[in-house]
């Protein structure tokens, strides 16, 4: 075989694909995407539990006030995730995260809301990581909203010395 080059390899493997810089990652998959949209509406859930018998337990303003209206907000995420795994035609989780029963077994209800803030935090970590993954506009709008209310929650938890 003279005249005739041997086959060249790859500089690097397919599978070192996930080594790459964020820069070059691409849209979530549909399975990422739905488990990401799962998780965050099991954590929505759980969020809301948690602020509605806290709220109810503690009629002490402003603390009462502030976890109503992040129950408010809580159940809105939970109906617009709920709907956006709908359009992916998957079944929505109806399950609280373990967020629930570990908030919960906390009795002091300053401590609660600590938790609970790290818990909106937590949303606002995995959101920022996810959005330039989210191709899809509409989803990549709801969740966009979704951040700057937890960010918003955040500022009126942390106003009121919550940590």
């Amino acid at each position: 075989m003279v005249g005739k080059e041997p086959p060249r390899g790859y500089s690097s493997p397919a599978c070192s694909l996930h080594e790459l810089q964020n820069g070059y990652r691409t849209y979530l998959s549909v399975t990422e995407l739905v488990a990401l949209l799962q998780e965050l509406l099991e954590g929505e859930i759980a969020g809301a539990r948690v602020c509605l018998q806290s709220a109810r337990e503690e009629a002490a303003e402003p603390y009462a006030s502030v976890l109503r209206q992040i129950h408010r907000d809580e159940a809105r995420w939970c109906d617009m995730l709920a709907r956006q795994i709908q359009r992916l035609d998957i079944t929505p989780s109806s399950a609280a995260g373990a967020f629930w029963q570990k908030a919960m077994t906390i009795e002091n209800l300053r401590e609660r809301m600590a938790l609970l803030n790290r818990g909106q935090g937590w949303v606002v970590r995995k959101l920022r990581e996810a959005l330039p993954y989210v191709g899809d506009e509409s989803l990549k709008s709801d969740l966009t909203e979704m951040l700057q209310a937890h960010e918003v929650n955040i500022a009126k938890l942390t106003a009121l010395g919550v940590d």
